[in-house]
C-alpha cells in the first residue's frame, strides 16, 4: 500500500498521484511536484489516502512543497507569456508553409519548455519549425499533435444538450465510445443527433450504457 493525494494540473485534467511525503495535504491545496515533463505546479483535488500497488506507477515521485502566493503568480505569468507565444507559431507556421492549426500552447512551470498543441489531417515534418521556433523562445520546444476529441477539451463550448462540454468541465480521461451504445439506448442512429462539437459520438453515451446493460434493457 502506498499512502498518496491526487494532483491535477489541468481543469478537467488527468489526475496523478503523489507521495506526500511529510506534508499535511488537503484538498483544494496548490503544490509544486517533478514530473516527466519537468517541474509542475498543480491542485490537489483527493486528498491522503492508501492504495494498491495496481494504483500507482513506480517510482512514485514525492510532493517538492507547497505552492505559494508567488507560484502563483508565476504561473498567471506563463500562461500569459504562452498567450503571446501562439502569435509567432501562426507566423512561423505561414512561413514554413505547413499544414497545422494551433490549439494551445502552455509552458512548464519552470519555464523550462514551451509545449505547442496542434490539429493535421496527417503527419507534419515540423523539425525546422522547432529549430525556428526555439531560436526565437530560447527554450526546448515540443510539438504535440491531438485529435479532435482533445481539441474540443482544450476549446470548450455547448454541448447539443445546453451545457458545458463534459471534457472540458470535469472529465479526466475520453472512454471509449461506440455506435453499439447508441443502439442499446434505442437512439436515433442520425450522426448530427449522437455526435459532439468535435465530429464523434458523445462521450454521454457512455455513461448510461452500463445501467442499460445490467438491467438488460438492451433491444
Amino acid at each position: 500500500m502506498y499512502n498518496v493525494v491526487g494532483v491535477r494540473f489541468k481543469p478537467a485534467g488527468k489526475v496523478y498521484y503523489f507521495d506526500p511525503g511529510d506534508e499535511k495535504l488537503n484538498r483544494n491545496d496548490h503544490v509544486i511536484v517533478e514530473t516527466t515533463r519537468g517541474v509542475e505546479y498543480g491542485e490537489v483535488v483527493i486528498g491522503e489516502r492508501a492504495v494498491g500497488d495496481d494504483d500507482v506507477v513506480l517510482p512514485l515521485k514525492r510532493v517538492m512543497r507547497v505552492a505559494t502566493a508567488k507560484d502563483a503568480a508565476t504561473v498567471e505569468d506563463n500562461h500569459r507569456r504562452a498567450q503571446d507565444s501562439m502569435r509567432v507559431f501562426r507566423e512561423k507556421v505561414t512561413a514554413h508553409k505547413l499544414e497545422m492549426k494551433l490549439v494551445d500552447a502552455e509552458y512548464t512551470f519552470d519555464r523550462n519548455k514551451l509545449i505547442f498543441y496542434f490539429t493535421a489531417e496527417g503527419r507534419v515534418d515540423f523539425r525546422e519549425l522547432v529549430k525556428d521556433l526555439a531560436s526565437v523562445f530560447r527554450v526546448r520546444i515540443e510539438l504535440r499533435q491531438i485529435g479532435v476529441r482533445d481539441e474540443a477539451k482544450v476549446l470548450g463550448g455547448i454541448g447539443p444538450c445546453g451545457r458545458l462540454l463534459c471534457c472540458s468541465t470535469w472529465m479526466g480521461e475520453f472512454d471509449p465510445v461506440s455506435i453499439r451504445m447508441a443502439k442499446d439506448q434505442s437512439l436515433s442512429l442520425n450522426p448530427t443527433k449522437i455526435s459532439g462539437l468535435c465530429g464523434r459520438l458523445m462521450c454521454c453515451l457512455k455513461f448510461e450504457n452500463d445501467t442499460y446493460q445490467e438491467q438488460g434493457v438492451v433491444l
